[in-house]
This record gives structure tokens, sequence and C-alpha cells, in this order.
């Protein structure tokens, strides 16, 4: 098969395509033909050497979408030819790709909308059970209109939390058709909340790291409780909780909520950009250079 590897860690030029045997699935795993691999920017902090895990060559790409055409022990609950989408258990960029998280893909999904849903999907759902918005409350999300956002305040709205959403300028039309109300990122952001928020935000989720964690902390009296940020690294020394996912956050459970919300509109995203395998540097050149829409490779 072909896939995406990395031999040394460096700019996307380090990504080449190679021929290497299929892997075999062990116990509880199954390998799926895979139809189509999410890009995510964990995958580039990868790459780059900014975050190392295991040894290399290696592969990339946490989630896949694609059919099942190996078993492996004790896998009960899928059978060969089934279409399912989740989690890769590493290299995802490639033509065959292991899995030991996944559901079966709904039908009104396409391959492409299935490969992007599951890290920024989990991310959101995890963030939102953490700071458990009720319905009739307020909540802020910064960065409304990225990916993670996006899902969150579709989410929280279906629940009956009302959600006011931060962006930049040419996003805020976005977030206003999410159902949300758009407040402009930069300086007086506290100001601008309160505006439309006279009595104030019952929780804040920051999924952009702008910075935005004193006003957070502002605009809840004060005190820290009920702010979660997925991406500041200045929570630490702030006080507020960070929220990392890794591998007991992700379930099968989580997975098919999430994949059932989207197949119903529940969760509406952007058609994804897509691209060939081949082309997986040009897609992490992107990533960084662009920093915004969701790429998906095509085997």
């Amino acid at each position: 098969m072909h896939a995406v590897r990395f031999a040394e860690y460096g700019d996307p030029s380090v990504l080449t395509v190679v021929e290497t045997d299929k892997p075999v699935p062990g116990t509880g795993q199954v390998r799926v033909a895979v139809r189509a691999a999410g890009v995510n920017p964990f995958d580039a902090k990868v790459r780059s050497g900014a975050m190392r895990l295991g040894t290399l060559p290696r592969g990339l790409g946490a989630e896949v979408a694609g059919v099942v055409d190996a078993l492996g022990e004790g896998v009960l609950d899928v059978a060969v030819g089934d279409a399912v989408a989740g989690w890769a258990v590493e290299g995802g960029y490639a033509e065959c790709a292991l899995m030991e998280v996944y559901a079966v893909k709904p039908e009104e999904l396409d391959w492409a909308q299935a490969a992007a849903l599951p890290v920024a999907g989990e991310a959101a759902s995890r963030a939102l059970r953490e700071l458990a918005p009720r319905k009739g409350e307020t909540l802020l999300v910064h960065g409304a209109s990225g990916t993670v956002g996006a899902i969150a305040t579709q989410l929280a709205i279906a629940d009956g939390v009302s959600v006011i959403g931060t962006a930049g300028e040419a996003n805020l039309d976005r977030v206003r058709e999410l159902g949300a109300v758009p407040v402009v990122y930069g300086a007086g952001l506290a100001d601008r909340v309160r505006e439309v928020a006279p009595r104030g935000v019952d929780a804040v989720l920051d999924t952009a790291g702008h910075g935005a964690l004193p006003d957070a902390i502002a605009l809840r009296g004060g005190t820290t409780e009920r702010i979660v940020t997925l991406a500041d690294d200045a929570a630490g020394e702030l006080g507020v909780r960070f929220s990392s996912g890794g591998q007991g956050a992700r379930t099968p459970e989580v997975l098919r909520t999430l994949l059932d919300a989207q197949a119903h509109g529940r969760i509406v995203l952007p058609e994804p950009r897509l691209m060939s395998l081949a082309n997986a540097a040009h897609a992490h050149a992107e990533l960084e250079s662009r920093g915004s829409g969701k790429i998906v490779l095509i085997p």
C-alpha cells in the first residue's frame, strides 16, 4: 500500500509517500481501506517536532473513514465491508489504516464529511461536558467560527443554551448563521460582550487561544469557574482549566452521537477541501499558512 511517512522532523517537505506493507490488525482492531483522512493542526505539531511521539520514521493522521477489510481477534461489532469512521491507531494518511475506536458511518454522510468530524467533534463535546451549560444559560464561545467552536456552538444551541460567539470581522456572518450572537475579537471584547449579555455569561469555552482568558475571567465576575480552554497555554498561570483529550476521551458512544448529529443536521460544517494523498505536504503547508478550513486527504 501507499502511505505518507516522515523520517525526520521539519517543514512539510519531510512528508513523502512510500510503499509499505499493509498493517495487520491486533486484538480489538480493524483494518480499513481508507476513503478519507482528516488533516489536523496536531499532525503538523508532530511533523515539525513540536510534539515528539514514538520513533521515526512514522506516519500521521488520527481520523479516517473507510471500509473494513480485515478484523482483529475479538471484533464482533462490525464485519468486513462495513463503512466506518473514527480514529486511526497511527498513520491515517494511507491507503489502509488500523482503528480501535470507530463507529458505523451513517449513509447520509459522505466519506470526507465523516473523516472531518472525530477530532474536532470529540474536543467540542468534551468541553461542553466539562462546562455543563444548561438550558436557558448563556455560553460564550471564543473562536465560534472555527471547526471546534462551530460544533460546540451548534450542540449547545440544540440543548437550549444561548450562545455568544466571538470571531474575526470576516467570520461574523458565519457565527450568526450558526444561531449565535456574533461579537468581534480584539480590544474591548469584554465590553462588547456585556452589551449583548448585560446579566453576564454562565460559562466560557475558549477554542481560539488568542489571549482572551483575562476577558473571560472578567466576564465571569473574577472567577475561573466554568471556564475551559482548548488552546491557550496561559491557562495554568491564570488558574483556568485546560481541557485535553487523549485515548480515554475517545469512545464509540461519543463518536456515534456526533456522527448521528451530523447526519441529521444538528451539526453542519463547511465542506472540507479535498487533496490527494500525494499532496500531503502541500496540505500541511496550506494548514500552517492559512490556518482555516478543513482539509481531507483522499487516497
